[in-house]
């Protein structure tokens, strides 16, 4: 009996010893599966101008049925190469799909590593295509599924187009003038605008880490067919925000690091403005003649493309209301809920693993719905997870009808109410801006290298309210539950002493003093008095009226600036409170304000100045947020 147990011990002990191993060198239990069940074959697809694609096909051995077709379509690299080599890089995002025997086809895009033609970033889409040499994203997508329902064996003709933030956007375009065969499309954190709210720009003001750190690797050239990313900029790393701010101004950046290098930045520098340029790359004008089911997916704390997946779903159901149009919106940072459990963000904690939830109950059921014909589907309109509560709600419209409009307005003695100030005259709060001493975005401090601090999106914001360049307004103690959803939008009355100001809203859910601290791992985060981020935007002022064309401010003289901020699903719990911080700087998440009327990128360090900033408050200048208020329906 001791000889056999034993036995047993060491056959445990080695069979440890083996899957510590295989997690060792990236080999586990999903990449043997894959690897045994799959093969793979990559060929070049011939678009209708000439123009081949890389493509890897990866499919099924099993043969005893047809399978639906999954394509991911991406500037990101289909790595690794050659048809002995399986990716386990993103093993997890497709394992799903690979459990569920989906044909797996990954393409690089046009112009990107292994695929020939020229790459455009956000490549417009061209509505009226006159011959073959009119191609754009939707006609790709439409010439590679006519392709692959054509000749990739054993496939059931049911075909899906599926991607995350650069890869969402070419999910989105292939929904456009869509192929007969593509009969589901998600677009997850897809792009739908660089100038106005995604990645690059926020309301006309640059995006500045975000821009550098990615642009200094993928925005250099490819000169020929190639399986390797390039070699990125080389540059010292310090402390971000000192690294930035050292940096001085936009015009040193190709100065000191680019070089004329990368065309994108230069094609910033050459349409500071909302013009043509950026207009054509505008996504949500085109979202007409839909035929497929879509799945809209978005994270509410996502830094990147927030905007983009609110309003791509917006466009689709406003032109195409008959359609199978559905929308998600979960407690993720950008593409987290395929990346992390979802359980909590930063240091705050939802509950439960809803990412896992998500592709189980929502994204798998839909793809088999429409790509396998499983019947077994019954999703609502809207799947919007409310934070606060930390609970999924089931909307049939979104944002739903049970909402009123709600007006918050600020007060001189720094308070927020319900009601109208009475006083007639007007009275002020102001602070100093001083763009060489800019506020941080997030307090910790991060390595300029670092894409950006993602946190920062619900981030304590103690650190800045402590700050004298920083007006804080706060409600009394909530009596009751206090739910948003939807849109929100700050209307201020300002001046400035300068010609031009940034400014920026925050909206803030303060916990009360007697919240119990909460340890995540080994850290023990102390809660009482915590101040959650919930939404927070910024306008660059000279685009108050209009983003194609600037206007300066006239020093000192009051006017009205609408700041739109992206859609929330929050509650602010009975005993706590609604915090609004107002700012004019925010970096280096987004570059500094001269304070001056001018184009930024020929700014010099001389032309970045102190600026007095005021906001009124008057029963004939009302500074206020209008929410949504959710209303329970019993």
């Amino acid at each position: 009996m001791l000889k056999y147990f034993i036995k047993v011990n060491w056959l445990f002990v080695f069979f440890i010893i083996f899957f510590f191993h295989l997690n060792l060198f990236g080999i586990n239990s999903d990449s043997l599966f894959f690897s045994q069940n799959y093969n793979k074959k990559e060929v070049k697809i011939e678009m209708r101008d000439g123009i081949k694609l890389y493509s890897a096909i990866y499919s099924p051995k099993d043969t005893s049925e047809k399978h639906p077709i999954i394509i991911w379509r991406t500037p990101y690299s289909c790595q690794p190469y050659g048809e002995n080599n399986f990716f386990t890089r993103s093993m997890k995002t497709f394992l799903h799909f690979i459990r569920e025997n989906y044909i797996i086809v990954l393409q690089d895009v046009r112009g990107r590593f292994m695929s020939e033609g020229k790459f455009i970033d956000m490549r417009p889409f061209i509505p009226n295509k006159n011959s073959n040499k009119d191609i754009d994203e939707s006609s790709d997508a439409y010439d590679t599924i006519d392709w692959l329902v054509r000749y990739v064996e054993n496939n059931n003709g049911n075909v899906g187009v599926w991607g995350i933030s650069y890869p969402g956007f070419y999910a989105a375009m292939a929904a456009i003038d869509a192929h007969p065969n593509l009969k589901a499309v998600s677009p997850q954190a897809p792009i739908a605008d660089w100038f106005v709210a995604d990645d690059m720009h926020h309301y006309g003001a640059l995006t500045l880490v975000m821009n550098f750190n990615f642009f200094d690797q993928f925005g250099l050239a490819r000169n020929e067919l190639t399986t390797e990313w390039p070699k990125g900029l080389e540059f010292d790393s310090p402390d971000g925000y000192n690294f930035f701010l050292k940096m001085g101004t936009l015009k040193n950046i190709n100065k000191l690091f680019y070089k004329n290098k990368i065309a994108f930045w230069d094609s910033l520098i050459t349409h500071p403005n909302y013009d043509k340029y950026w207009q054509d790359k505008n996504t949500l004008p085109h979202f007409k003649n839909i035929k497929p089911a879509i799945l809209t997916v978005g994270g509410w704390f996502d830094g990147e493309d927030l905007f983009g997946a609110i309003k791509t779903y917006e466009s689709i159901e406003k032109n195409n209301p008959k359609i199978n149009n559905n929308f998600v919106m979960g407690p993720w940072p950008h593409g987290g809920w395929t990346r992390v459990d979802g359980d909590r963000f930063g240091d705050i904690c939802f509950g439960s693993k809803t990412s896992n939830y998500y592709v189980d109950s929502i994204e798998l059921p839909f793809f088999n719905h429409n790509l396998k014909n499983d019947k077994k589907l019954n999703l609502p309109e809207a799947y919007i997870f409310e934070t606060g509560k930390n609970v999924w709600n089931k909307f049939e419209n979104y944002p739903p009808k049970n909402i009123i409009e709600t007006d918050l307005y600020l007060n001189s003695d720094n308070s927020l109410t319900f009601f109208t100030p009475k006083n007639t005259e007007y009275i002020f709060d102001e602070y100093i801006s001083d763009p060489n001493k800019p506020i941080p975005y997030t307090s910790k401090f991060i390595d300029s290298k670092i894409f950006y601090y993602k946190e920062y999106m619900n981030e304590d914001q103690r650190f800045a309210s402590a700050r004298p360049d920083v007006l804080v307004y706060e409600s009394d103690i909530l009596q009751n539950n206090f739910s948003i959803v939807g849109p929100i939008e700050a209307e201020i009355f300002v001046s400035t002493s300068g010609t031009d100001s940034d400014w920026i809203i925050k909206v803030i859910d303060v916990f009360p003093d007697s919240t119990k601290d909460q340890k995540l791992g080994e850290v023990e985060i102390e809660m009482g008095g915590y101040q959650m981020l919930v939404r927070a935007e910024i306008l660059r002022g000279k685009y108050r009226n209009s983003l194609e064309f600037p206007e300066p401010f006239v020093p000192n003289e009051i006017t009205k600036a609408k700041i739109n901020l992206n859609d929330v699903c929050h509650t602010f719990l009975k005993g706590h409170k609604i915090m609004i911080q107002i700012q004019s700087s925010w970096f280096p998440l987004f570059d500094r304000n001269p304070q001056k009327f001018i184009d930024i990128y020929n700014a010099d360090e001389s032309d970045f100045q102190k600026a007095t900033q005021r906001i009124y408050f008057s029963k004939n200048y009302p500074s206020k947020i209008k929410l949504n208020k959710l209303i329970e329906i019993k």
